[in-house]
């Protein structure tokens, strides 16, 4: 488990088989922004333009949206999401915890009616935003499993 009180920059991502919302945040200053979507083809990123980003933000901890059912039983889509975070993890050797992304998308719908009244939801969508919750999340209750 990473030192919560350390500095980090953190990662997110909310895995989709179609496209992965993705989001970072800097631990000190507890910022999360949401980032572009990624595209997807079904359910397998691009890994040689996923590491291009991830070399850009230089995170310390990326955190990978676990979808569960609403009475804790995994998805099909729960296990491709637990393979993608481990395959990231083994890309790129950086600490990788998923977490509980129950009802983000919901939340993350109502802040996305925020961000186009303010005129900055272009190439943002929900599943960045939910990215971004991951991340707002973590800093209150920094609790995650292993892929």
């Amino acid at each position: 488990m990473p030192d919560v009180n350390a500095p980090q920059m953190i990662m997110a991502f909310d895995f989709g088989t179609q496209k992965m919302g993705m989001a970072v945040g800097q631990s000190l200053i507890e910022s999360a922004n949401p980032l572009a979507l990624f595209p997807m083809k079904d359910g397998i990123p691009n890994w040689d333009t996923l590491l291009k980003i991830v070399k850009q933000y230089q995170p310390t901890l990326f955190l990978v949206g676990l979808p569960l059912n609403m009475d804790d039983t995994e998805s099909e889509l729960s296990a491709r999401a637990r393979k993608f975070a481990r395959r990231l993890r083994h890309q790129t050797n950086i600490e990788t915890l998923m977490v509980d992304e129950r009802l983000t998308t919901r939340e993350a719908r109502d802040e996305l009616e925020s961000y186009q009244t303010q005129g900055r939801a272009k190439k943002l969508a929900a599943d960045s935003i939910a990215a971004a919750l991951f991340i707002e999340s973590w800093y209150r209750h920094p609790v995650g499993v292993n892929p």
